[in-house]
């Protein structure tokens, strides 16, 4: 008997949050996001705009006598930054001959099981490679933390002030270093061992004095970077265990924020104009530090990760049901993150 298209929508309904939270989990950045705040939802717009504060509203006036006059110069504070949506879809199909070849439900669960699964390893790969490098070959319409891969990626190898990228329409040259308008960067050396720690500390610190967004939330490492770090603190290694994770995972810390490592970022180099000293070049990408106040990945509330029904498509014997994502990533703040270079030698 050919099973109904209701069985196939129900059974793949019944099968997409499991598959999306694997995608989740599986993924540092979106894992980290969905646990400290970083994904928000929003009901729809033809775009998304974020209201930054990056000037200050009025001055003071200090009083001697108290009948001083006051200053009542003041300045709009709020500048829009404009973000475009990206929109995506994957189809899930399954032909005639597969449908009477697996009769029965459970043969049938087993196909969406594994078609959905495929569906959303290509999506996580393709997603992480195009926020954190900015190199994915097909979801080109999502925002980038690499500055280099893009004049609107997020995170410059820059000295604050010298910065020129353009993110949400809202450009880092335009604005002084004390708005928060441009990132942190630092340098960890040619030989990690003996500086790098100190270079990750300061720029902790530096990232968690930027009111009024906190410290960071997580450290994202390329995988010579993260052994590199690990070689150092071997004496002294500690771990908290991140009870957000199901399987009690323990992870190392850095201060409070997670440290993660994620092959993306192996072999990348990103273009400097002199950060912290360095001649102008290209250097290899060590990681960011990242803070989900600042750095989000807006989903509209309907197209996160939909489903629809299977349908029956035209001219052929199979059906298909399409994933639906409509999202995109965007920053209320850059000032609380930083990018990291170099460090891949002890």
């Amino acid at each position: 008997m050919a099973i109904s298209n209701d069985l196939l929508s129900s059974t793949l309904y019944s099968i997409r949050d499991s598959e999306v939270d694997e995608l989740y989990k599986k993924n540092a950045f979106l894992d980290m996001a969905k646990k400290k705040g970083g994904i928000e939802y929003e009901d729809g717009g033809i775009k998304i705009q974020r209201p930054l504060s990056l000037a200050e509203h009025s001055t003071i006036t200090q009083l001697a006598t108290g009948y001083e006059p006051i200053s009542l110069s003041v300045q709009s504070v709020l500048s829009p930054a404009v973000f475009e949506w990206s929109d995506f879809c994957a189809p899930i199909v399954i032909s005639a001959k597969e449908s009477y070849e697996n009769s029965g439900e459970k043969a049938v669960v087993k196909i969406l099981e594994a078609r959905m699964r495929s569906v959303m390893q290509m999506l996580r790969k393709e997603l992480n490679k195009q926020i954190l490098i900015g190199n994915s070959a097909i979801l080109t319409s999502i925002n980038t933390l690499n500055g280099s891969a893009s004049a609107t990626g997020f995170f410059e190898a820059d000295d604050v002030g010298t910065q020129g990228n353009s993110v949400g329409g809202v450009s880092k040259a335009t604005f002084a270093a004390t708005t928060g308008w441009q990132n942190n960067a630092a340098d960890l050396g040619a030989n990690f061992g003996t500086t790098g720690i100190v270079a990750m500390q300061r720029e902790s610190i530096r990232c968690g004095n930027v009111a009024p967004m906190g410290g960071i939330d997580l450290v994202l490492l390329s995988e010579q970077v993260m052994a590199n770090y690990r070689r150092s603190l071997f004496q002294q290694e500690r771990y908290i265990n991140e009870s957000m994770l199901d399987a009690g995972r323990m992870q190392l810390a850095f201060g409070g924020a997670v440290v993660e490592s994620d092959l993306e970022f192996n072999g990348i180099q990103v273009a400097s104009a002199g950060l912290d000293g360095l001649a102008p070049g290209n250097y290899d990408l060590a990681g960011y530090m990242l803070n989900f106040d600042a750095i989000k990945m807006i989903m509209h509330k309907d197209a996160d990760f939909a489903v629809s029904p299977f349908e029956h498509i035209s001219g052929t014997t199979a059906r298909a049901a399409q994933l639906y994502v409509k999202c995109q990533l965007i920053a209320d703040h850059l000032g609380s993150n930083s990018i990291l270079v170099r460090g891949t030698t002890f």
